[in-house]
């Protein structure tokens, strides 16, 4: 008796049905490769349902977690920390050659004018600004924390 690899004949291939197992194939490799399967977000995780607001003096730091508004003591102007653009910092635990930058969104308010815009900051010089301007205020980008779920930023 021949072993099964002997009696291949490639006139008995069944090719439609090759080409579909083909490209079965790659879309898994592809797939399995990508950052959704590796259980990353696809995009930056947006702000959960509101937190609640704080209270913030003019000049000093204030922390906001995802989706936390700060109202500025003094001033007509609330700081909503809405979503992470994007976060290319190094993670804990691993060697890294750039220390990277995160870029976080922040919808900035005005609201006896009922005047509002979005900013997004960015942790490092690199990539973006670490500060805005708005209704005759500074919005600065302090600090970011590991998971990127808080941020502080210094309103004055």
């Amino acid at each position: 008796m021949q072993p099964a690899l002997a009696r291949f004949r490639p006139e008995h291939v069944d090719l439609p049905r090759f080409v579909a197992g083909l490209f079965a194939f790659a879309v898994v490799t592809v797939g399995a490769g990508s950052s959704v399967a590796a259980g990353q977000p696809a995009a930056g995780p947006a702000a959960p349902p509101s937190s609640p607001a704080v209270s913030a003096a003019a000049g000093q730091d204030v922390t906001l977690r995802l989706g936390q508004e700060a109202a500025v003591q003094g001033k007509d102007l609330t700081v909503r920390y809405t979503r992470v653009v994007e976060d290319s910092r190094c993670r804990p635990g691993m060697t890294c050659i750039w220390q990277g930058e995160a870029t976080l969104a922040f919808l900035l308010k005005e609201p006896g004018r009922g005047e509002s815009t979005t900013a997004e900051l960015h942790s490092g010089p690199r990539t973006g600004p670490q500060a805005t301007s708005f209704a005759a205020s500074r919005i600065e980008l302090v600090a970011v924390s590991e998971d990127a779920g808080e941020a502080t930023v210094r309103i004055s």
